[in-house]
């Protein structure tokens, strides 16, 4: 009887010791040692890539023992590097960034998309980044009005189709009837360089991706969408046409919510937390905040279910918003 007693003793023991880890391993505790992947869902260079990159080396500090690794997966105007992050293990391992325009390709159920917005693990969101025009400091094109009243096409760059920055374009040349010619293919800073080589005259895009260009001599700002600047004329005030507005609305809700970071849906509550809670701390952090306003990276965050109601509310759209929407991407793709 005691060998057998001795034998369940030692063997509630040893179960015991193979519980431990698992307890000792929830929230924070389980990042100590691992590798965290922080994926950019564009090519290196560019406001993408700057702002995961300082939030990634931000949370690596406040998720002690950590590791967090940086990489680019760009592709088909960020789908593919989103795909990535949403059909990864919601381990709380791969989290990244990837731009607002997929919004609009979820709102109109474009091929390709294989993820939920509304389901990811949502971290929280940098920046708060209106949309410009910029046109080439060599073009003669002053200001918006003379953008409309163009008689002969003009070369916008934009990223891939899907991009926020394709679709954008896209919506504006064909709601506000733009004499404008969407060239794809421009990631990064690839617009900037094509504009000072001559190849491009304008593109539209988020102000501070532009910032330097325009403080170096290289462009002008003609029109904004959004944010608190009053250098800029703001291009809603412009328009008369009450479904240019109400798409030009729906843009300007999606600089609202700039820089965003998320995980795939379904990462435990307690890991969730952690990185949630190392998020905060990073991007309210002073360094982050210095390094971010040398860099000109304006930081205004948001958090975790705060944003996620913000996606939700950018994806209740109404029905004619939504064919308004379809309309203008079937159209840019003709």
């Amino acid at each position: 009887m005691f060998r057998v007693c001795r034998r369940m003793s030692l063997t509630a023991g040893l179960m015991s010791l193979a519980i431990l880890p698992a307890h000792a391993q929830r929230g924070a505790d389980f990042f100590k040692d691992k590798t965290v992947n922080y994926i950019v869902a564009t090519a290196p260079g560019g406001g993408y890539d700057t702002y995961g990159r300082l939030v990634a080396e931000y949370m690596q500090k406040y998720l002690p023992g950590s590791t967090f690794v940086v990489k680019n997966v760009p592709g088909a105007g960020h789908l593919v590097g989103t795909n990535s992050i949403y059909a990864s293990r919601p381990d709380g391992l791969t989290i990244g960034t990837f731009n607002t325009g997929l919004v609009y390709n979820q709102l109109v159920g474009l091929e390709g998309v294989r993820f939920d917005l509304t389901k990811m693990s949502w971290l929280g969101k940098a920046g708060s980044d209106p949309r410009v025009f910029l046109i080439a400091q060599q073009s003669p094109i002053k200001t918006f009005a003379e953008l409309q009243a163009s008689t002969t096409p003009i070369n916008f760059a934009t990223a891939g189709v899907g991009s926020a920055s394709y679709v954008e374009t896209i919506i504006m040349l064909n709601g506000l009837k733009l004499p404008i010619k969407a060239l794809t293919g421009y990631n990064g800073n690839d617009d900037q360089l094509a504009m000072r080589r001559g190849e491009i005259v304008g593109s539209i895009g988020s102000r501070s991706t532009y910032e330097d260009f325009v403080r170096n001599g290289y462009g002008r700002m003609i029109a904004q969408i959004g944010g608190s600047q009053t250098d800029v004329p703001q291009l809603l005030p412009q328009l008369t046409d009450p479904k240019a507005k109400t798409l030009i609305a729906l843009i300007q809700s999606q600089g609202d919510i700039a820089r965003l970071t998320a995980g795939p849906a379904n990462i435990p509550a307690d890991r969730l937390a952690a990185l949630r809670d190392a998020y905060k701390k990073a991007l309210e952090d002073k360094e982050l905040q210095a390094k971010a306003e040398k860099l000109e990276r304006p930081v205004e965050p948001a958090y975790g279910d705060q944003v996620l109601n913000s996606i939700k509310a950018a994806l209740n759209q109404t029905p004619d918003t939504i064919a308004m929407l379809k309309q203008a991407l079937q159209t840019g793709r003709k």
